[in-house]
């Protein structure tokens, strides 16, 4: 993205970038709503992929062969009883439900500015799309990170698993973290230089790529969870970041200039 012209406002140029509505600090009872009850629908639509079936005959239609599920790790156990679904499809399933339960607490408990319904519908329709081409991947047998019928272990699940709980505990921690920090009236109109956000200006953006591409590479396998991982990157320092940068600059002025000389990784420590 390209840095926006000199002297022109946020509110002029980057605002329309931006899918948050910066400064706007009031409660939106139906956007918070339409939010919560969007994202919560995900994890149904998941184990309607995963374990119900829906999706097999797209998948058939486009050549695909269907996987089938594999068998639970401990015979007659309680995932098995309870979810009807392979330990590899409840850990993708409860990846699902994770990231909503993150995304959630997050709105209801943290977020400062309006959520509209537009926002609460984009962004639940957003994760639903995401979420379901993992899902689908995970269930087309030849896109599939499953490669030995979804048996213990497997590379692309640690892996992602691994990635997928750092990143939501990095993303998670640092917005809890920043939200405590604000809530001390004798912090108003300061910039939060503490926590994770002293390792990167952005880090909940970090922790954001880390769990989707880890959640990716856990049901498509090594290619797409790169690709996922990459596009995130892409999206976050050619638009996320500049965008919240520009308002940044432009709501704290010389305080964020000592934050950026402070902290000079806008995403990966140490990197960039």
């Amino acid at each position: 993205m390209a840095s926006p012209k000199s002297g022109e406002s946020y509110s002029a140029s980057s605002s329309k970038r931006d899918m948050i509505p910066r400064g706007v600090k009031k409660p939106n009872n139906i956007g918070t709503a339409t939010f919560v009850g969007a994202r919560a629908l995900d994890p149904f639509l998941q184990y309607s992929i995963l374990g119900q079936g829906l999706g097999n005959g797209l998948i058939s239609r486009l050549g695909g062969e269907v996987l089938p599920q594999g068998p639970a790790l401990i015979t007659n156990s309680f995932l098995d009883s309870a979810i009807g679904l392979s330990p590899y499809r409840t850990i993708l399933f409860a990846m699902s439900a994770g990231s909503m339960l993150k995304q959630n607490i997050t709105v209801l408990a943290y977020t400062q500015e309006e959520v509209t319904p537009q926002t609460g519908l984009i962004v639940g329709a957003f994760n639903a799309a995401m979420n379901s081409v993992n899902s689908l991947l995970f269930v087309c047998r030849q896109t599939s990170a499953s490669t030995n019928g979804e048996h213990f272990p497997q590379s692309p699940l640690i892996v992602g698993s691994i990635l997928y709980a750092t990143g939501i505990a990095v993303e998670l921690g640092s917005e809890v973290q920043r939200a405590v920090w604000k809530k001390d009236p004798a912090n108003k109109g300061k910039v939060y230089e503490g926590g994770l956000f002293a390792l990167s200006r952005h880090v909940n953006y970090l922790g954001y790529t880390m769990w989707r591409g880890g959640y990716a590479l856990a049901a498509g396998g090594w290619v797409w969870g790169a690709i996922t991982a990459g596009f995130f990157a892409y999206d976050f320092t050619q638009r996320g970041i500049p965008v919240l940068q520009h308002y940044l600059e432009e709501k704290y002025g010389a305080q964020y200039d000592h934050y950026k000389q402070a902290v000079p990784y806008k995403l990966l420590p140490y990197v960039y």
